[in-house]
């Protein structure tokens, strides 16, 4: 069927995170989208509150398989069931791996800027964050391999998380780049968990690389993790994978997750990924088309009308990390005068880590008017802070 996303649909005074916390602002930060999901998510709720009871509740194989079968179908890559364990959400699988994996004190290193929850639960968890910083030039982002080699190089440095695609930047790594991250990290004895969560939402035309599509030397230290949650606009279900081959890491990992109890979901959990994955895939392709037409449509926008500012032109996500070094150096102080006084809510690159102290990110998964609002808001902000 053909979805209509340009049409608004009112989140305010639903406890939307999003559009609740700065009640009178254009909140272009966080990472959900203003779409309606697909008829058959919404369908397969439908279906089972209709049963007026809501018990415990284990995942069936259909679960699994919807995951194997998207995965295969869309990126040919071969997901074995007994190498999956269900999770409440990436963020949660991360913490567990690293308390299994690392004791306090010890390094995680990441490439930034990068999503700022990771700093977040590293710091929480009384580890280390170390960062290494992607090279940026012309506005464009890499690896700069002999840095992230040095790093991990370091005894304390035991795991590497890794954004792919990368968020903030947008960068979809290459199977040369993922490659050259296992040479180090194997080399290292370095721990890989590959966060994928971002992995549907590429520019049309263009694929991204799943970690797990690497030769089969460098995947005994690694780990990827999948959801539906972004490409899908589920970010209130908790529901992910990990995909784990090594048998002995899995059985460590499995027992963590157990023990912190986000080894467990909910009806929901179980029963939304499959009408994801199986029967919203056209859903999918058009949110995706749409997405990448508001990128282009902020490309021009801001060129046409903020020229003292630069997107980053990535090939993944919805979300544009924008560099702000001729505006500002400290992305906090413009993002708190854009939301008091040009009620704008963009992200504050500085939570990025220490590389993203001068940009800001943007969220374009929103109906164009309301995308175009936002921007001339921040036309208006950006040209009031400079005064």
């Amino acid at each position: 069927m053909k979805y209509d996303f340009d049409k608004i649909i009112s989140r305010k005074n639903t406890d939307s995170v999003k559009w609740d916390l700065y009640k009178d602002t254009i909140p272009l930060w966080v990472a959900d989208m203003d779409f309606t999901v697909s008829s058959p998510i919404i369908k397969i709720m439908e279906d089972r509150i209709k049963h007026p009871i809501f018990g415990y509740t284990e995942p069936k194989d259909e679960l699994y398989n919807a995951y194997i079968n998207f995965y295969n179908d869309r990126y040919g890559i071969k997901i074995e069931r007994e190498n999956m364990l269900f999770s409440l959400g990436v963020i949660a699988s991360i913490e567990s791996i690293m308390r299994v994996y690392t004791s306090e004190g010890d390094k995680v290193v990441l490439l930034t800027p990068v999503y700022y929850t990771f700093l977040k639960v590293i710091r929480n968890n009384n580890r280390v964050v170390a960062e290494v910083p992607l090279t940026y030039k012309n506005y464009e982002y890499s690896i700069d391999f002999d840095l992230l080699n040095k790093e991990l190089e370091d005894p304390k440095s035991k795991i590497l998380v890794l954004s792919n695609p990368h968020n903030p930047t947008g960068n979809i790594w290459s199977k040369d780049e993922l490659e050259e991250i296992a040479k180090l990290c194997k080399k290292n004895n370095v721990l890989v968990i590959s966060d994928e969560i971002h992995c549907d939402i590429v520019k049309p035309g263009l694929k991204y690389t799943p970690y797990f599509t690497l030769n089969d030397k460098y995947l005994d230290n690694a780990i990827m993790l999948i959801a539906p949650t972004k490409s899908f606009n589920l970010a209130g279900i908790r529901t992910s994978m990990i995909v784990i081959k090594n048998q002995e890491l899995r059985e460590k990992v499995s027992r963590q997750i157990n023990n912190e109890n986000v080894s467990d979901g909910t009806i929901f959990s179980y029963l939304v990924p499959i009408a994801a994955y199986n029967d919203s895939r056209d859903w999918l392709d058009q949110v995706l088309d749409y997405i990448f037409d508001n990128r282009d449509f902020l490309y021009k926008y801001i060129d046409e009308n903020i020229p003292d500012i630069k997107p980053i032109k990535g090939d993944s996500t919805y979300l544009v990390w924008v560099d702000m070094s001729k505006v500002t150096n400290d992305s906090d102080d413009l993002v708190k005068f854009l939301i008091e006084k040009a009620k704008v809510y963009v992200s504050s690159g500085l939570t990025y880590g220490e590389a993203g102290k001068t940009f800001i990110r943007i969220n374009v998964a929103t109906p164009r008017s309301i995308l175009q609002e936002g921007l001339l808001r921040l036309k208006k902000g950006i040209e009031a802070y400079k005064k």
